[in-house]
């Protein structure tokens, strides 16, 4: 006994804490029947614990001294490791110690019951942190691009660390609980006895355990210090490494924000630049002719409002052939047409437009109505995250009331309507003559519903169920534009116009998004239908995606991405429309749009290009052929074009815009007052109303009254489909519940694309013209 004594001095003599990285000592280890438990030397190192034999003198004064050994020697004197990564620790009574991992089992025994605790404590701390060590490594292996940078990887490997001894502080709290519950149980034994033999035994056990926990306390304090050197070490290196950080990323926003208004400065002078003169048909003729004669393989180059473009099926760049001065030709890449200097008045009857097209003898000129061209100011109220969040503890998300502070003072309705701001893009249509060139403007109408968009971050309100908004605009503009909530769950908006310059558009659409962690994707589904009246022609077409980025952090932004596919179903005629995402490192121009006109048979007619925030242009197709390959090894084809002509161009925003929710004229004029609206209008939403004026707090307390009331009365036709449900159990009662029926219009299938959707049914008008709204609910 007095030999083990002596092992298990010097054992704690060479053994750090247990807290630390390396733990060694010596331990008796069963081996069989005939010799029992034997004496071995443990080292416990890197999560692995091995043993060796005590006649290894020569090994075991090399642990001692800490000297580190070669894979050779480790072989030769090692006899058995257990990985702790793996294995279970368990303790069968004062002194012993059993550990098993797969197939092996090692039953050892400690000195005294204070050596045991000591190598529990260390075999628990190992194990924990063979564990995080084995979860890092299948981390750091599912990393695709592992930096190389030393400094990155040298606060990586101190993050780790520090993340260790956390890990360390944790372990040691639990083993304090632990030992801290053990000790409270002896000492309250130790108060109920009565014998003093017993009371002497007790005793001694209540110091061996105030030994035990007095050894990991300390285990605990020096992980605690090791952890605080750590942080005190490291952390002015994190705050330099921060702060130059922070210097790169405000000298790269400051050379972006120089990069684009140069950007904008050169194109602002392109396009102020006077047109180069072209030269005459005749000048042209002979020129291409003498050409021919020179230059057999470039005489399809010597026209001046000649230009070709990749097919769109390919690629969305373009290939242009522009002249200069001294009419020498070149060949180069653009993403515009624009390139070529096509100016609005260069439409004309030769290159694009029918003279119907152009024609302005039926468009009649009215007087028009003075409306307001500004609105209140939007008040530069701060966002109080918390206040939001404290007022949503104990609601149902349902119940959650959203501030106004995310909206602007127009409703969904509204938004819709500000689709019609170019229609005069429709009216040009219906009186041309050609479906292709119609399809042209048709196709700049779907993009320009787009251009209100670039910075209108905000939020519309949702409509209430039966909201409507009504727009007539048919003195000054010919038309009269409807809409109405038809549908709460899910929401959904019917919208009909009637021009009487010869076009109907009638739309019903859905709302669908998703939230995507970083940016909100906002999808519209139903489609949107365009009929003319004079040739009967009907257009249908579906709106793209359109991504709020930097929902949580940043400064938030819109892009618009997606196809859009505008049918001809009487002609077959399409038009495909690609608007192309939004990229840093893309050199296409942003929010770029790019498409082609093509006939029944599939024969490309028409070229489309540009911004869905600025302006639309087309180029006629006069000849196509099979040019070079791509870069994925397709062949494209190149379409030699007339230079292009502007369909569309955006207006200018309203001076002051950026204090008036960046809206446009139509938009400013849309909660403007009218006399002998519905009752159902969006003008007299008291919340909406409140926002526009200022009286935010007042627009919330509001806002929220509104909710609330139509959430009672959908509880209320909820209990009444339910009562109707019963009554339809009994075969005396023959009555159906309808539900929820809108006002002005009625669910049909279109016969043209077979789907059934809600278009206008009448009577609205006719109720205005006689001022009767007794069949409107009250919903404000």
């Amino acid at each position: 006994m007095s030999e083990q004594g002596k092992g298990s001095a010097s054992a704690s003599a060479a053994a750090p804490a247990p807290g630390s990285d390396t733990y060694k000592g010596w331990l008796f280890k069963w081996t069989n029947y005939l010799k029992g438990y034997q004496r071995r030397w443990f080292v416990l190192s890197n999560g692995l614990l091995s043993y060796y034999r005590s006649v290894d003198l020569c090994f075991m004064r090399i642990c001692a001294h800490g000297t580190d050994r070669t894979q050779a020697e480790m072989a030769h004197t090692c006899r058995g490791t257990i990985n702790l990564a793996t294995a279970h620790i368990d303790t069968e009574d004062a002194c012993n110690i059993v550990l098993s991992s797969g197939g092996r089992t090692y039953h050892l025994k400690a000195s005294t019951e204070v050596e045991r605790q000591r190598w529990v404590t260390a075999l628990e701390l190992a194990k924990a942190k063979a564990i995080r060590m084995m979860n890092d490594q299948s981390d750091d292996s599912g990393d695709e691009e592992p930096t190389s940078q030393s400094d990155r990887s040298e606060i990586q490997g101190t993050l780790k660390i520090l993340v260790s001894k956390l890990d360390d502080l944790s372990t040691c709290n639990d083993l304090i609980a632990k030992h801290g519950a053990a000790l409270q149980r002896s000492l309250s034994e130790l108060e109920g006895l009565k014998v003093p033999v017993e009371g002497g035994e007790k005793i001694k056990a209540v110091n061996e355990r105030a030994t035990l926990f007095r050894i990991t306390s300390n285990a605990m304090i020096n992980a605690c210090r090791d952890f605080l050197d750590l942080a005190e070490t490291h952390s002015r290196r994190w705050q330099r490494a921060l702060q130059y950080e922070r210097e790169q990323r405000t000298h790269l926003e400051e050379t972006i924000e120089q990069l684009a208004k140069q950007h904008n400065s050169l194109e602002r002078a392109w396009r102020e630049a006077p047109t180069l003169v072209s030269t005459t048909p005749s000048a042209q003729t002979t020129n291409k002719g003498r050409s021919e004669r020179l230059h057999k393989e470039e005489a399809s180059d010597e026209d001046e409002d000649t230009e070709f473009f990749d097919a769109m099926e390919d690629s969305p760049a373009f290939i242009t052939v522009t002249a200069t001065e001294n009419t020498q030709h070149r060949r180069s890449q653009s993403n515009l047409s624009g390139a070529s200097g096509g100016q609005p008045n260069d439409w004309n009857q030769d290159d694009h437009m029918s003279p119907s097209c152009n024609d302005v003898s039926g468009k009649e000129l009215q007087p028009r109505r003075q409306r307001r061209t500004h609105v209140p100011d939007k008040p530069n109220y701060s966002l109080n995250l918390w206040s939001i969040m404290k007022n949503c503890i104990g609601k149902e998300l349902s119940k959650i009331p959203m501030p106004v502070n995310f909206n602007e003072p127009l409703s969904m309705l509204q938004r819709l309507t500000e689709d019609l701001e170019y229609h005069e893009l429709l009216d040009k249509a219906a009186r041309c003559d050609s479906s292709l060139e119609q399809m042209c403007l048709v196709a700049a109408f779907s993009v320009s519903s787009y251009s209100t968009t670039i910075h209108r971050t905000a939020k519309p309100f949702n409509p209430l169920l039966g909201e409507t908004y009504e727009l007539d605009r048919r003195e000054e503009f010919g038309y009269r534009s409807l809409c109405e909530q038809v549908s709460h769950h899910p929401p959904a908006a019917a919208h009909h116009v009637i021009s009487k310059r010869g076009w109907t558009l009638w739309q019903e659409i859905t709302i669908a998004s998703k939230f995507r962690g970083k940016y909100l994707s906002i999808m519209p589904l139903g489609a949107i239908h365009l009929q003319f009246h004079s040739s009967g022609n009907q257009y249908v077409w579906r709106k793209v995606t359109s991504t709020v980025h930097n929902i949580i952090v940043g400064k938030l932004w819109i892009d618009q991405s997606g196809d859009i596919e505008i049918v001809n179903h009487r002609t077959k005629e399409t038009c495909q429309l690609k608007f192309s995402p939004y990229s840093y490192f893309s050199r296409d121009v942003p929010r770029k749009v790019t498409g082609v006109v093509a006939d029944s048979g599939g024969q490309a007619h028409y070229i489309l290009s540009g911004t869905w925030d600025d302006k639309m242009e087309s180029a006629k197709i006069i000849q196509s052929s099979r040019g070079g390959s791509g870069s994925e090894g397709k062949q494209k084809t190149v379409y030699q074009t007339l230079s292009p002509k502007l369909l569309w161009k955006k207006y200018p925003l309203p001076e002051n815009a950026e204090n008036m929710y960046y809206f446009s004229a139509l938009a400013l004029t849309l909660n403007e007052q009218e006399e002998g609206v519905g009752l159902t209008d969006s003008r007299l939403r008291p919340d909406q109303m409140l926002m526009e004026e200022g009286r935010w707090d007042e627009a919330n307390s509001e806002k929220q009254r509104l909710e609330e009331k139509q959430r009672a009365v959908r509880r209320r036709r909820e209990a009444e489909a339910s009562d109707a449900l019963d009554e339809e159990c009994d075969y005396d009662s023959g009555k159906e519940y309808e539900g929820y029926q809108p006002l002005w219009f009625h669910q049909r299938r279109d016969s043209v694309t077979g789907e059934t959707n809600f278009v206008y049914k009448g009577g609205y008008w006719e109720a205005k013209e006689r001022q009767d709204w007794s069949m409107c609910p009250n919903i404000f």
